[in-house]
């Protein structure tokens, strides 16, 4: 096979472009390349400076495109007309959109990746352009699409109910896991990490956008709960790059009377996200949505305790190896802190069964998955026209 991946979201940006979609096409980049030594592969990315050595397998190369593709208009024109020209050059068999939308007039097959339903469910956490584009080109993608990559089981019941794509149509492939994410048990190194960044000894840890979606001002009301109550003196760390509509969160702030007690440091390096979990001494994620829920994997992978939510995803990422609350029941999330930090016996267990379960989200078994579903679109015919009406 030769197969053309469509890696525009690719970033190697010191800036929140680096995190979220971009750190999963490149798990699936370099996953592909450690598997599969027979078919060939052509990514096409932005227009940047690719690292040196990041490609290492003779079958594949990485091409930057000419146009400014940072600029998400000049990108969604790009998609459309120049991506199936140079993929029909390039003698391609399948086209790997690996962000939602494919080209709607490629005459190649087509596999589609949909990380989450988001812009669908949760409409105004969304840039009003973003949710356009979204809205009216995922949809003709996953149809047209011989095979959709769905990264949860929860996700893929979205495709189903929401864009009644039929279910054998499918595949789930799990996120891995980047292997340097691991816990940090160097006590010199952690002391200088926390000196760097001005951290106290014990902290509560967020990570991920300030935005709604995240449901980080139910965790700024229940920390402050604790903290009235004089139950935990540790600090609050919300780490991460401010979204959409994140008013919402400073005022928790604000009217809790946490002010004093919470941290704000911005968006967290990719380099440095092993040293920020390591030294917290719990990880909480209460968010109301996720497509898979990265961050939650992450911690469990450096040792630390996760406390999540059962919405969407997250009890499949966390399995029995976290603790689950309801993200809209803000005195259940005070409890389950309060019972974790407390309880020393109770953090032992969540940090060794965390380790125990990240282990099984590997690069590897990420990308064999994927080059199954590669093999499974160029042996099935054309898809048949989908049943059910359109959202």
């Amino acid at each position: 096979m030769r197969i053309v991946l469509n890696a525009q979201l690719l970033s190697f940006s010191a800036s929140y472009r680096q995190a979220g979609i971009s750190r999963l096409i490149h798990a699936t980049i370099q996953g592909l390349q450690a598997v599969d030594h027979d078919n060939d592969y052509i990514a096409f990315a932005g227009n940047q400076r690719i690292p040196s050595g990041y490609i290492s397998n003779n079958h594949w190369r990485i091409i930057t495109s000419r146009w400014p593709t940072h600029n998400r208009l000049v990108r969604i024109l790009w998609e459309q007309t120049s991506l199936p020209w140079s993929a029909l050059q390039a003698k391609a068999d399948l086209l790997h959109a690996l962000a939602f939308v494919a080209p709607l007039a490629c005459p190649l097959p087509t596999v589609v990746t949909v990380y989450d339903l988001s812009f669908l469910l949760y409409p105004a956490v969304f840039n009003w352009l973003n949710r356009l584009y979204l809205s009216a080109m995922t949809p003709p993608s996953v149809r047209k699409a011989r095979r959709v990559i769905a990264i949860s089981e929860s996700t893929k019941r979205d495709l189903v109910r929401l864009m009644h794509i039929p279910p054998e149509r499918v595949d789930v492939v799990y996120p891995g896991l980047e292997p340097d994410i691991k816990p940090i048990e160097d006590p010199a190194a952690l002391a200088a990490f926390r000196r760097r960044h001005n951290l106290p000894d014990h902290f509560v840890l967020f990570v991920g956008t300030l935005e709604p979606r995240k449901n980080a001002d139910a965790l700024v009301r229940a920390y402050g709960l604790l903290r009235r109550r004089g139950v935990v003196r540790h600090a609050l760390v919300l780490a991460g790059s401010r979204g959409w509509r994140y008013e919402s969160i400073f005022a928790a702030i604000e009217e809790s009377g946490v002010a004093d007690d919470v941290i704000l440091p911005g968006y967290v390096a990719r380099e440095e996200l092993a040293f920020w979990y390591s030294a917290a001494d719990i990880f909480v994620y209460p968010s109301l949505y996720e497509g898979f829920g990265l961050p939650v994997l992450e911690a469990m992978a450096c040792g630390t305790p996760v406390i999540t939510s059962t919405a969407s995803s997250l009890p499949e990422v966390a399995g029995d190896a976290a603790c689950l609350v309801d993200p809209n029941d803000t005195g259940g999330l005070a409890e389950a802190i309060e019972h974790v930090l407390t309880q020393a016996d109770v953090r032992a267990e969540m940090s060794a069964k965390g380790r125990q379960r990240a282990a099984t989200f590997t690069w590897e078994r990420m990308a064999q998955s994927t080059r199954n579903v590669y093999e499974k679109a160029l042996a099935s015919s054309l898809p048949m026209t989908t049943t059910g009406s359109p959202p």
